[in-house]
C-alpha cells in the first residue's frame, strides 16, 4: 500500500487571478488616496497614537481654556486663600486637611504657607509652558527649514558658510550658556532694581531655545536638499525654466514635510521639559506666573511633609511628555512606513 505524497508543482499564475489582485478594491482604493490619506489610515490603524493624540489634544483644549475653566471653577492661581480663610492651614503653614487640603472646594488641595489653589495654578502653569514651547517649537522649524533648504538648494560657499555655523552652534553646551546669559539679556532692557516683566522672561527663553535649536532641523533639512536637488523632476523643473522659488515650493518642500514634522513633534516636547527645568532654576519663569516649573521649584521645598502639591505638576508633565514621545513615534511611523521596526 502506497501512501500518496502531496503535489509538488507549481501554483498556475494565470492572467485572470493577477489581473484580479491588480483591480481588487483595496488595491483601487489605495491607488486612488493621496499619501497623506494613507498616512492617516496608518495612523488611525495605531491605537497607542490614537490615545496618544486624544491625551496631547486635552492638554491643549486644557490651556487654551484655562481662563474659562478658572471662571466656571470659582477660583484663580493668584489669590492666596489661607489668608482668607486660616483654618485652610496647621499651625506649620502646611494644608489642614487631608491630602493637601484636597477638597469639594479645593479639588487639588492648597499650596503649603502661602495656600494658594493648586488646580488653576497648575491649568495655568500648563497654558504658559505650552505656550513657550509651541512658539519656540514653530519658530525653530521655521528657522530650520529656510536655512536648511537654501543651503542645500544653493550649494557652493552658502552651503560652506551654512555648515560651519551649523557646527559653532551645536558646540555650544546650549544649557550653561542659556544660564550664563539670561541675566545678560535681561540687564539690557531692565535696570537693576526693577522687576522683570513676565514677557521679557518668556520672549528671552523663546529667542535662546529657538537660538540652539534651529542648527539641527537645518543640518537634516541639508542633507535632504542636497539629494533631492540631483533628481530628474528638478531637473526638469529647471529645464521649463522654474524659478528658485516655484522649485523650492512646489518641488522639494512637498517632500521634506514628513521629515519637518517629525522632527517637529519630537521637539516640543523637549522644548517643555527644558521651558520646566530652567524656571526651576530660577532663570525661566518665576513665582508668582504660574508654570510646570515653577511648581516643581515650589514643591521640592515641602515634599518630605507635602508631597500632594509636587504630585500634580511631575505626573501632568510626564503623562503629557511621555503622549507626545508616543504621539511622534506613531507620526514617524505613518508618515514613512519604511521606517517601522
Amino acid at each position: 500500500m502506497t501512501t500518496p505524497t502531496p503535489s509538488t508543482a507549481p501554483l498556475e499564475v494565470t492572467d485572470e487571478s493577477l489581473e484580479k489582485s491588480i483591480t481588487s478594491p483595496d488595491s483601487k482604493a489605495n491607488a486612488s488616496r493621496s499619501p497623506g490619506q494613507l498616512a492617516w489610515r496608518r495612523f488611525k490603524r495605531d491605537r497607542t497614537g490614537v490615545i496618544s493624540a486624544v491625551i496631547v489634544i486635552f492638554f491643549f483644549v486644557i490651556a487654551l481654556a484655562a481662563p474659562l475653566i478658572s471662571k466656571l471653577y470659582g477660583k484663580n492661581p493668584y489669590t492666596t486663600y489661607a489668608s482668607q480663610d486660616p483654618g485652610l492651614l496647621d499651625p506649620f503653614s502646611y494644608p489642614a486637611g487631608a491630602n493637601g487640603g484636597m477638597s469639594s472646594q479645593f479639588w487639588f488641595g492648597i499650596e503649603p504657607q502661602l495656600g494658594r489653589d493648586v488646580f488653576t495654578f497648575l491649568i495655568y502653569g500648563i497654558r504658559t509652558s505650552l505656550g513657550i514651547a509651541l512658539a519656540a517649537t514653530l519658530i525653530t522649524t521655521a528657522l530650520g527649514v529656510v536655512i536648511g533648504v537654501t543651503a542645500g538648494y544653493l550649494g557652493g560657499r552658502t552651503d560652506y558658510l551654512v555648515g560651519r555655523i551649523v557646527d559653532i552652534v551645536l558646540s555650544i553646551p546650549s544649557t550653561l550658556f542659556i544660564i550664563a546669559f539670561m541675566p545678560v539679556v535681561f540687564g539690557l532692557f531692565v535696570a537693576a532694581d526693577d522687576n522683570i516683566p513676565t514677557w521679557l522672561r518668556a520672549t528671552a527663553l523663546i529667542v535662546m531655545l529657538s537660538f540652539f535649536g534651529w542648527a539641527s532641523i537645518a543640518r537634516l533639512l541639508r542633507g535632504q536638499v542636497l539629494g533631492l536637488r540631483e533628481r530628474e523632476f528638478v531637473e526638469a523643473a529647471k529645464v521649463t525654466g522654474a524659478s528658485p522659488a516655484r522649485i523650492v515650493f512646489k518641488e522639494l518642500l512637498p517632500n521634506l514635510w514628513t521629515p519637518i514634522l517629525i522632527q517637529s513633534t519630537l521637539m516640543l516636547p523637549a522644548y517643555v521639559t527644558a521651558e520646566a527645568g530652567f524656571a526651576f532654576l530660577g532663570v525661566g519663569m518665576i513665582d508668582p506666573t504660574p508654570d510646570w516649573g515653577v511648581m516643581i521649584q515650589r514643591g521640592a521645598q515641602f515634599y518630605t511633609q507635602d508631597f500632594t502639591f509636587m504630585l500634580f505638576p511631575g505626573l501632568s508633565m510626564v503623562i503629557f511628555v511621555l503622549a507626545f514621545n508616543l504621539l511622534g513615534d506613531s507620526a514617524r511611523d505613518a508618515l514613512d512606513p519604511k521606517s517601522k521596526r
